[in-house]
């Protein structure tokens, strides 16, 4: 016997949730009213009770696609289908706003089941597919985020944690709607309707970043594949013999000059450049820990190293999360003064302004870039936590 499934996140809230709450009341109110409490039956096996409610792929009615996401068939299927929507869709709803949230919860139920109707004859109902839409934007904007896990393997009970990324990706996606199947997993399971609202869910978060109708975060998948495409491209360079801490310009080496007499190298630069190549070489292995001890290390050999724009941020970030406030601010205010052009300066900023003011009792720096960030925010719960810690500043 194996059994695991997801009990929690580690991914704090910024504001409740409502509507995610308001989607979870709607489907329980919808099945107690759908529920036969005489016969302790709910309706799959009576589809008349439901009368044209549910999903039928050879005559569907447009309402259908809306009203069969807010169906269940019996209590488990109702419990499973809310336990994730609330452990997943409580943080969607946070990024997303409550108007957004809707949507996309609308949205992932009929391309659902316009997946199920294109490749299935059985009428349809259940809140999955919506789900797995919450499910898959969930991987998109919080994939370094963890997972706590229950898991019964035989005799070994007990709990774990994934990151959010591979649990999603490999154990959600995969197995359960891949793998599963083909292992003779349950016959009465839309699969192509989970399929299809996980794929809604991840394509649409990624475009909304692509197009900027969504804010970027350096934490989601997109910021993940750019780093992932950044590392590719630096390590095709440097397998090619460029090396970007070399003291020496590849171009000078084709001049003819004078033969000096070789100098000695300078031990103290040496071991600087050697610790911000090991530096970078760690960031790309994916040691982030690591990398933020050795950065710390190199700046007390030379406080003035500052590295390349995603490596400091990746670094500032790091640090922040290790609870290492002094350094993190350290390390966003040599971000903040290198790379003033950085396109999201102002969500930078505003991690800085937060430190200052929560973690540090800076309130004259904390003011000075939390006022910075105000005025550039676009994000609309950005900007009103912003403004309310202004407040409190006062």
């Amino acid at each position: 016997m194996f059994l695991l499934f997801p009990v929690g996140t580690d991914n704090p809230l910024r504001r409740r949730p409502v509507m995610n709450y308001a989607l979870i009341l709607a489907n329980v109110v919808l099945f107690l009213l759908t529920y036969r409490a005489l016969t302790g039956e709910a309706a799959p096996r009576h589809y008349h009770n439901f009368g044209g409610l549910l999903l039928h792929p050879d005559s569907p009615q447009l309402y259908q696609f809306i009203t069969y996401a807010f169906l269940h068939g019996g209590w488990m299927h109702l419990i499973g289908n809310m336990l994730f929507l609330y452990i997943f869709g409580n943080s969607v709803n946070d990024r997303l706003g409550h108007i957004g949230y809707l949507f996309l919860y609308l949205a992932g139920g009929i391309f659902s089941g316009i997946g199920h109707a294109l490749l299935s004859s059985t009428p349809v109902l259940g809140a999955s597919g919506a789900v797995a839409a919450v499910t898959g934007a969930y991987m998109v904007l919080f994939p370094h985020t963890n997972i706590f896990t229950f898991y019964w393997l035989f005799l070994l009970i007990g709990t774990a944690q994934f990151p959010a990324l591979y649990f999603i990706l490999f154990k959600l996606i995969i197995y359960d709607n891949m793998i599963e199947p083909r292992l003779g997993g349950p016959a009465n399971v839309a699969y192509m309707a989970h399929l299809a609202g996980y794929g809604f869910g991840i394509v649409i978060p990624l475009l909304l970043i692509a197009i900027k109708m969504l804010p970027h975060s350096p934490y989601d998948l997109w910021a993940l594949v750019k780093r992932w495409q950044r590392r590719q491209k630096y390590q095709r360079v440097v397998q090619e013999g460029y090396d970007p801490y070399s003291p020496v310009s590849s171009e000078r080496k084709f001049v003819k000059s004078k033969v000096l007499e070789p100098r000695p190298p300078d031990p103290h630069t040496q071991e600087v450049m050697d610790l911000r190549i090991k530096v970078s070489q760690t960031i790309l292995a994916g040691d982030l820990t690591t990398a933020a001890d050795l950065y710390l290390k190199l700046l007390s050999l030379d406080p003035e190293q500052i590295l390349p724009e995603q490596q400091q941020l990746d670094i500032a970030n790091k640090l922040m999360q290790m609870g290492r406030h002094t350094e993190a601010a350290r390390a966003y205010e040599s971000f903040i003064g290198q790379y003033p052009k950085y396109p999201f300066l102002e969500q930078v900023q505003l991690m800085l302004g937060l430190i200052y003011s929560r973690y540090l009792d800076r309130k004259d720096l904390a003011r000075k870039h939390l006022e910075a960030a105000e005025k550039e925010l676009s994000n609309e719960n950005q900007r009103r936590m912003c403004q309310e810690e202004l407040q409190l500043l006062d």
